[in-house]
């Protein structure tokens, strides 16, 4: 145990030693100095996650411990590429994303301690469900949304801003685990079989219709078409997981691909990023005044500027590319670390993945399992659509880059994903009490009655077929009245000449 410690703290000490350096080089490289203000919160940082981590060690002693250094180095990579902009665009973002980093992980902390087992978010599904639509639906609020970019998904608080859609997800994940959870049973059940794909009943096509017309209607009220793109592939993914029936998969690709055709026809900005999709460099595309693919363009020409190892931290121009802070900060990365950089940035994303992955398998409560692959999914599919947007593998989305991309709430609510999978994986790593049995001693003990209950009926049955074979042979041997005594036989008496000498 106190070598796994030691490996524990050596993974959060190396993660940390990692990120120093990249600070320590672009501070020394493009600031020629230490500012004394992100020095310090960088400090503030450093202590909170080892804070963290021992918080960790005490409160859920059995939690995957790969998931938090990824996410420190994610962050530490993301925050030193925004102060880099920061440096060409003589901005403040970089601080304030450290401020956020601190505020996210003071609620991690709060959430370890608090949440010691998940289950209990079972209990509050319907009222996860309203929360999480209320915020979802909140930017369409008069006076209090906020549109930015041609998309109404933001709230406003006088000049601050907030993205309720990121806190959505984590609200609808909870809602949609525990619904498949209590319906697993009457969604599994097949239906008629149409050219070898089991079709699901009519009755049970209900969620899935109410949930394609929820993201249908983000896309059309809000103009968001990650999010909705991104709350659809949820809810799939974790029906597929639910009844383990891929003819969901492939409604919900149908459903998927006439929602697309139909988006593209009749509503303009998606039609638009479609466009900017097929012909990037196409001369009209790329100078129209609305949905221009100029950004895009140059996010490639970024990427392929970097080859394979990089310009070097401070050597690029990454404040050319709009948004390169936010929803192209992959691309400014891959300007500046190159594909050996991206591929290692790709590699931690797999990393806090296959973890998740790993403890939806070993969970055995369903509820966990639904909601730790509900939650895994939902980074995976994010983090595909942003690299895929940006490489030219699908349309650009407007989803961030989770832990890396400036902006608090999509900080804060991917943090908070990050503890959830911790605290499921405690309870999926922590070894059974010695008081109960394990499944394998409850399986052979179940065994065990089942070999002793069927010895009794072979022995009952041997007795029984025992017990009709002598009275098959009875007769023969019982024909005469067994209360007729000897002395009553009117044979014997007539046979025995000393029985009737002595009458």
């Amino acid at each position: 145990m106190i070598a796994t410690r030691f490996r524990q703290i050596g993974l959060l000490l190396f993660a940390i030693a990692i990120s120093g350096i990249a600070f320590f080089q672009l501070f020394a490289r493009v600031y020629n100095g230490f500012p004394a203000n992100l020095v310090t919160a960088l400090v503030a940082v450093t202590v909170l996650f080892i804070v963290l981590w021992a918080l960790l060690l005490k409160f859920q002693p059995y939690a995957s411990q790969q998931i938090l250094p990824c996410v420190l180095l994610l962050t530490a990579i993301g925050t030193m590429m925004i102060a880099r902009i920061d440096y060409t665009k003589n901005t403040t973002v970089a601080y304030r994303q450290l401020i956020w980093v601190c505020v996210a992980l003071v609620l991690t902390c709060i959430f370890i301690i608090a949440l010691r087992d998940y289950r209990v978010l079972r209990r509050f599904s319907y009222v996860s469900m309203i929360v999480g639509l209320v915020l979802l639906l909140s930017p369409m609020i008069p006076g209090l949304g906020k549109e930015i970019g041609g998309a109404r998904i933001w709230i406003g608080f006088g000049s601050h801003t907030l993205q309720p859609g990121e806190f959505a997800k984590l609200f609808l994940a909870f809602f949609f685990a525990a619904y498949l959870f209590n319906h697993r049973d009457q969604l599994a059940v097949g239906g008629k079989k149409v050219v070898g794909l089991q079709l699901p009943r009519m009755r049970d096509m209900g969620p899935l219709i109410l949930v394609w017309f929820a993201s249908i209607g983000v896309l059309v009220v809000q103009h968001d078409l990650g999010t909705s793109l991104m709350f659809f592939a949820m809810f799939v993914s974790m029906l597929y997981v639910a009844t383990g029936r891929g003819s969901w998969l492939i409604i919900g690709g149908i459903a998927f691909v006439v929602a697309a055709v139909f988006s593209v026809k009749f509503f303009a900005h998606v039609g638009y990023r479609v466009d900017g999709w097929l012909h990037p460099f196409d001369t009209a595309v790329y100078n129209r005044k609305y949905g221009s693919s100029y950004q895009l363009v140059t996010g490639i020409f970024g990427l392929a500027s970097g080859g394979l190892l990089g310009t070097g931290i401070g050597q690029g121009h990454p404040g050319l590319t709009p948004l390169g802070n936010s929803d192209f900060i992959y691309s400014s990365l891959g300007e500046e670390l190159g594909l050996t950089g991206l591929m290692a940035i790709l590699m931690l994303y797999l990393i806090i993945i296959t973890s998740g992955l790993l403890t939806a398998m070993k969970i055995k409560d369903g509820f966990g399992k639904l909601l730790a692959s509900g939650l895994v999914f939902t980074m995976a599919f994010q983090v595909f659509t942003v690299v895929g947007g940006l490489t030219l593998v699908i349309p650009m989305t407007g989803l961030t880059l989770p832990y890396m991309a400036a902006g608090g709430s999509s900080l804060v609510a991917n943090y908070i994903l990050a503890a959830l999978l911790i605290v499921i994986s405690n309870e999926a790593n922590k070894p059974e009490p010695e008081s109960e049995l394990s499944n394998t001693m409850q399986y052979e003990a179940m065994e065990a009655l089942n070999e002793r209950s069927a010895q009794k009926k072979r022995n009952e049955a041997r007795h029984s077929h025992s017990r009709s074979r002598s009275d098959e042979d009875e007769p023969s041997t019982s024909s005469f009245p067994v209360a007729m005594s000897p002395s009553s036989s009117p044979r014997s008496a007539a046979s025995d000449p000393q029985a009737g000498g002595k009458r």
